[in-house]
């Protein structure tokens, strides 16, 4: 189908398995279809898509919103029910409380002849939040087929695997379909269609191009990356609309939007300044530090040890482990300064990125640079976690199964200073790099 993959760019494999599994309308469809992959990979898009183009009737519900069974159900026979009411134009609100009600309404609302002779897509999105549920509702949707005798397919949209779905009791296995990160490729002729009348599709995709330069390394979402695009496209075009250079100079317009992009890189995902902000910024061609209200370097919100722990997790990233006696010991004893007369001839260790440390060597740091002593209680471990959460700090794992876990730090350098400055903490002294 042209229309359609003209709308649905670089998921052709995808589309083409779901239509295979759609089949006529007519015809009994696979009960259960389960979808996941990660964030911005395509799965709600492609499937509302193809149902809406395809004009199959269905119901697109998301967990999040209906964070209750009787919300749930109530939702999703209230929308079917819009299909019988709009031949005879009255409709009533139906209320459920279980499943085992759901199962007898949806018979009686499915009995409407626009429903009758042809297949129903329930669509749950956001599905893991289902096994908060009670624990007959994901098996009785992997079932809603066997048990209503109507002609109904439920698909599943998840972010994390069918594994840890699986009931403990057993149930109806559903097909899986997995949806895959979009690679560079894809990220750079979906963003293309975005660009604006008023310039050339090569004039953008040159700066889809730069942009996707800068930012795939830290950052694969690609509703991030659309909104990074829209943001900083002004500031690219800015010397073509002043007359300083023309739409090919792609040299001196990368030199114009080049600081402009490192700023951005201090808000990929956090989303530390509003869009106004950001424009404001621009145009005052000011420090993002300088921004008052919801820039996060001039107020970092941590809990007290988490700053302490982030700064530790810094110096641990970037400082080579055999400084640490030297920087974080009161008697270390003697030290040849024959290692650190080189210390201009290398390059610095903060041009190469941060390096991967143990939780002992983190923890070590930790509690040489508190002044209060500290326990390493759980509450301590518990703001490392919070710190991995809000991607502050990388967990890679263990390299084996006598080592322990291994992080590194991926907050900049005028980050750790803000949040320095927040406990009054001198960190240019533990900067070997920096001196």
């Amino acid at each position: 189908m042209p229309h359609l993959e003209n709308m649905v760019l670089c998921r052709e494999s995808q589309v083409s398995t779901l239509q295979s599994l759609f089949g006529e309308r007519h015809h009994f469809s696979f009960p259960s279809i389960f979808i996941y992959g990660h964030t911005a990979s395509g799965k709600t898009y492609v499937t509302q898509t193809l149902l809406k183009t395809l004009e199959l009737p269905h119901v697109f519900v998301n967990c999040v919103e209906c964070f209750t069974l009787k919300l749930l159900l109530e939702q999703i026979l209230n929308k079917l029910d819009q299909f019988s009411s709009s031949e005879d134009g009255c409709s009533t609100q139906i209320t459920c409380d279980t499943f085992n009600d759901f199962v007898h309404l949806f018979k009686q609302v499915t009995k409407a002849k626009s429903l009758k002779d042809q297949t129903v897509y329930i669509v749950l999105d956001k599905a893991e939040y289902l096994r908060d549920l009670e624990a007959n509702i994901l098996p009785g949707f992997l079932r809603l087929q066997e048990l209503t005798d109507r002609n109904v397919t439920v698909i599943l949209l998840s972010e994390i695997v069918w594994e840890k779905f699986r009931p403990n009791t057993g149930c109806f296995e559903p097909f899986v379909l997995y949806f895959p990160d979009y690679s560079i490729g894809n990220l750079q002729k979906i963003l293309s269609q975005d660009h604006p009348p008023e310039y050339s599709a090569d004039f953008y995709a040159a700066y889809i191009n730069i942009l996707l330069g800068v930012f795939y390394t830290v950052c694969r979402d690609l509703n991030e990356l659309r909104h990074l695009a829209v943001l900083n496209f002004p500031k690219y075009c800015e010397p073509v609309v002043k007359g300083e250079a023309n739409d090919r100079d792609t040299r001196k317009l990368w030199r114009n939007i080049e600081p402009h992009l490192k700023k951005a890189m201090q808000t990929v995902y956090l989303r530390e300044i509003s869009s106004s902000q950001w424009e404001k910024l621009q145009k005052d061609d000011t420090d993002p530090g300088q921004l008052k209200g919801l820039s996060a370097y001039t107020h970092v919100e941590l809990p007290y040890y988490s700053k302490f722990i982030l700064i530790a997790a810094y110096l641990a990233s970037y400082n080579p482990a055999r400084t640490d006696k030297r920087f974080f010991l009161k008697h270390h004893g003697k030290i040849k300064k024959t290692n650190f007369l080189k210390k201009h001839e290398k390059t610095s260790n903060h041009l190469l990125g941060p390096k991967l440390f143990p939780l002992d060597r983190l923890l070590a740091i930790l509690y040489s640079i508190v002044d209060s002593r500290v326990a390493p209680t759980a509450n301590i471990f518990s703001q490392i976690t919070s710190l991995v959460t809000l991607q502050l700090l990388t967990l890679v794992g263990h390299d084996d199964q006598l080592d322990g876990p291994k992080y590194k730090c991926t907050v900049s350098l005028d980050f750790i200073r803000a949040v320095a400055r927040t406990v009054n903490f001198d960190i240019i002294k533990y900067l070997y790099d920096f001196l």
